[in-house]
């Protein structure tokens, strides 16, 4: 090792030294001490290794260079790894994005009962135990008209705890063209092999009819199994069981009848149009059930069950139920959502599934033309304009400083989507700022957008990017503005230019 590196490593300063600044008493009052002392042992290793690996005119060994990385270590291991962000994509019930939002009213009762004591398992008339879903099962009943009713984690565990309770060990019997496979390579045929229960395919993947299921009966068939393909559609010369023909077959030969409705749609909302609804599987007369509470119903994820009294009381009973429960803050938000539906206009406005699905063109264009202003007013549409940036994080030019380029921004109409494999088929209209840009790429200016301290997720197309609105809320406007103005100042570094 030259002397030139052996000097350049004797200058680096110790931790101990470090800590006495009075940019590290800053730290210390926000972070925890070993925390800190964590981040200034990474940033003098990080100089010390450049040091052996580059010329010396590349490091930077000032204290205030360490410090600076120190702040940005700090500021990055302690974000939230499960953060807030902006949907412009498009898509309403965005999976990825946590599908639905709640309600204002859902938020507040789950945050009242995440804060205190509530009566999770507790029946205040009688000072004694009670059941933690009472109270959803009966909103459940009184909205929908069915004989009972019982929440689980998710569809998924619901469709589980179907094939466990009801046909453990014996045959259910699917339509071939109904073996769905759903997000995560969630696959039908998988959970009946979880759930112990035999699978028998009925009739093709195009074609089924009422005589298949009817010739696959045998004394060993337990459950006849409609499964809605809710997130895709076999087009052309195709026929399917009506659900009626199916549970008159059912009670013909003494074999239970279940509908897994994937989406689950409560309200018959023009947005649902062709989705079927679970009021229509109730009518069908289906001994049970099931759905998602976090895709059409808007409210949190959750298996929602109804159907007959006795199907329901088995799968209540059974012992994988417990496993498969709701906790007190899902359930919080399941009740206020569902209490909204007996108001069908305050489920439509308060709900923002809903609300979101409903929007018509004439709203996304205003609000497409409202976020366009607010944009410009922020950003100034010159991409080197100068920007105040969030405490803690450090930008990563992507063009050299002083480069000027501008946002060429407009408002575009789009398709957009359900999502949540609900609605395969149909586009909803909507609108888009369409932004491109000269002298940078919208790629990084899309990755600099997940990078905000809000972040932005929209989609990039043709060399532009889009920020759909059928997704966002109306105070939220400002909030995607903000966020784009620091991503331009990202880009630029934090001076930037005022050219």
């Amino acid at each position: 090792m030259d002397e030139a590196k052996q000097k350049a490593l004797r200058s680096l300063p110790g931790i101990d030294e470090l800590l006495t600044t009075n940019a590290a008493a800053a730290l210390l009052g926000r972070y925890p001490r070993a925390l800190v002392v964590e981040a200034a042992r990474t940033a003098v290793e990080a100089a010390r290794l450049s040091i052996l690996g580059a010329g010396l005119g590349t490091v930077d060994l000032s204290n205030q260079y360490l410090l600076e990385e120190m702040s940005a270590l700090l500021a990055f291991w302690t974000l939230p790894g499960l953060r807030r962000v902006l949907n412009l994509t498009g898509v309403v019930l965005h999976t990825n994005l946590g599908r639905s939002s709640l309600a204002a009213v859902a938020v507040e009762r789950v945050v009242e009962v995440a804060a205190h004591y509530s009566t999770l398992e507790y029946d205040l008339d009688t000072g004694g135990r009670g059941r933690r879903e009472t109270s959803v099962e009966a909103l459940l009943t009184r909205l929908t008209g069915a004989e009972a009713a019982f929440v689980v984690n998710n569809n998924a565990g619901a469709v589980l705890l179907l094939l466990m309770g009801l046909a453990l060990g014996r045959e259910v019997l699917v339509s071939r063209g109904q073996l769905v496979e759903i997000g995560g390579s969630f696959r039908l045929p998988d959970i009946m092999r979880a759930g112990g229960a035999q699978l028998v395919e009925v009739g093709t993947t195009n074609r089924t009819r009422v005589s298949d299921f009817e010739e696959a009966i045998t004394a060993d068939t337990a459950l006849i199994l409609r499964v809605h393909t809710s997130n895709y559609r076999i087009m052309g010369f195709v026929e399917e069981a009506e659900l009626a023909e199916l549970v008159q077959l059912g009670r013909r030969r003494g074999v239970t009848v279940a509908d897994d409705l994937g989406s689950g749609a409560l309200p018959a909302l023009d947005a649902f149009a062709g989705e079927p609804t679970v009021a229509e599987s109730l009518r069908a007369g289906v001994d049970v059930v099931c759905f998602s509470g976090d895709k059409l119903v808007g409210g949190p994820q959750a298996g929602i069950l109804l159907g007959r009294a006795e199907v329901i009381d088995v799968l209540r009973r059974h012992p994988v139920a417990r496993a498969l429960r709701l906790d007190k803050m899902t359930l919080a938000a399941l009740e206020a959502t569902l209490q909204l539906y007996f108001d069908p206009e305050a489920a439509r406005r308060d709900i923002p599934t809903l609300s979101f699905l409903s929007r018509t063109p004439a709203e996304t264009r205003a609000l497409a033309a409202a976020l366009q202003r607010a944009i410009e007013q922020r950003c100034d549409v010159a991409l080197g304009h100068r920007v105040e940036l969030a405490p803690g994080i450090k930008p990563r030019p992507t063009l050299e400083p002083g480069r000027t380029g501008r946002l060429v921004l407009g408002v575009e109409e789009t398709d957009a989507r359900a999502g949540g494999g609900s609605l395969p088929l149909k586009a909803i209209p909507s609108h888009a700022v369409r932004i491109s840009l000269n002298g940078a790429t919208v790629t990084a200016l899309e990755a600099a957008l997940r990078r905000a301290p809000i972040p932005v997720i929209g989609r990039v197309g043709q060399d532009c990017l889009y920020l759909d609105v059928l997704a966002l809320a109306d105070d939220e406007v400002d909030l995607v503005a903000e966020s784009l103005a620091w991503a331009v100042a990202e880009m630029l570094g934090p001076k930037g230019s005022d050219g």
